[in-house]
């Protein structure tokens, strides 16, 4: 078949044809998103959506924001859209200058890449080569990307591949409540449960080294399950008995969406390196992470990222983030999330099939179960 024939028929079944089996679509009637003005997308038939998604909460201040627009348009007139990082980028030590400021980390250095999971691969090898260690510590229900490395830290086996992994993680508590030993806990007992658990963890499940440990805030890919208030800070202090470095995953969470800049400030926990990506771009392929810069500087020989830190990405990323401080959003994240968090529980408190609303800011989710069950239902979740 020559490849116009093969374009021949709807784009459904073209892309059944082309794209690998595992790649999902939403919807039994797949939608093509042809245009996009705020949080209003239009599809390919003419019919608009409010877009709740974010492009998985990478949208992070909407579609056609003219700020946005006219700084990419001014960089596309440039003509330099991609350099090398082996050439000196002013849009790259401004946007690292303000992330570092924005961080909270002493003495911080900022590396970039082109997507979370890279970010997040960049941060294994990084502490890994700094303790010596392949040992890594991660939570159970997270999730990391879909790179060797950031799955082999992810805790949920429906994510995980059949394939050697190129660490040794052992999986602490924490994320789901509702389920297993620490099931029915209040907040405080909770916690000194996950850190009693770590600290038997590292005791008997780990070498003498331990790389890190990984954690989200809030576990986005599980369903948006914060973490319990002072849950990461008493992690951290049992890890810094064992001078383990603490990585925290701000992918999902970061830029405001829990209501505050970073998801990890709602514990009092000061990371020894964060890793972003998702939101600060609005859309822009854009990744990275800023840590200490003992680890940071860990790597003895040069390396570099082909497309991170890119002129036009860095653009857009510089024009996303004056937008989000200039009308504050994360505040008004807090204030809208709490607002629709209230709003759903009152509407959805009577739906059977409806077992729990949660999250944080506008972080949130509806969790479907079968009804007088914690079973999971999600062909209604489907459906709704």
């Amino acid at each position: 078949m020559t490849h116009d024939g093969a374009r021949d028929g709807s784009l459904l079944s073209r892309h059944k044809k082309i794209m690998p089996p595992w790649l999902p679509l939403f919807y039994e009637e797949p939608l093509e998103i042809v245009r996009g003005d705020g949080c209003i997308v239009t599809d390919s038939r003419d019919k608009t959506y409010m877009e709740f998604y974010s492009g998985i909460a990478t949208n992070t201040v909407g579609y056609g924001v003219p700020g946005i627009e006219e700084a990419v348009r001014e960089r596309l007139r440039t003509g330099v859209v991609h350099t090398s990082t082996f050439y000196l980028i002013r849009e790259q030590v401004e946007l690292a200058e303000r992330i570092a400021d924005a961080s909270g980390i002493p003495d911080p250095v900022v590396f970039f890449t082109s997507s979370g999971t890279e970010a997040v691969e960049t941060a294994l090898l990084l502490t890994t080569q700094y303790r010596g260690s392949h040992q890594v510590i991660a939570l159970r229900y997270g999730y990391h990307g879909r790179s060797f490395g950031s799955l082999a830290v992810t805790g949920d086996r429906s994510w995980q591949g059949r394939g050697l992994s190129p660490l040794r993680v052992a999986y602490a508590h924490g994320g789901e409540r509702r389920h297993g030993a620490l099931a029915g806990l209040g907040d405080e007992d909770y916690v000194r449960a996950c850190a009693r658990d770590l600290e038997e963890t590292i005791a008997t499940c780990t070498p003498e080294r331990t790389a890190a440990m990984i954690a989200e805030p809030v576990q986005g890919i599980a369903g948006a399950v914060p973490s319990a208030p002072g849950q990461l800070a008493a992690y951290q202090e049992v890890l810094r008995r064992y001078d383990i470095p603490l990585i925290i995953d701000e992918v999902q969470t970061g830029w405001g969406r829990t209501g505050r800049y970073w998801g990890h400030q709602w514990h009092d926990v000061a990371p020894d390196v964060l890793v972003f990506a998702k939101g600060v771009g609005n859309g822009f392929a854009m990744g990275g992470l800023v840590g200490r810069r003992a680890i940071m500087s860990a790597l003895t020989a040069p390396s570099i990222s082909s497309f991170g830190g890119n002129p036009l990405s860095l653009t857009a990323a510089l024009a996303t983030l004056d937008h989000i401080d200039t009308y504050d959003l994360p505040a008004r994240a807090g204030q809208v999330g709490a607002l629709l968090l209230d709003g759903l529980r009152k509407s959805l408190a009577d739906e059977p099939w409806v077992c729990e609303v949660r999250g944080q800011g506008l972080l949130l989710a509806v969790e479907y179960t079968r009804p007088g069950t914690l079973e999971p239902a999600p062909e209604m979740a489907a459906k709704v």
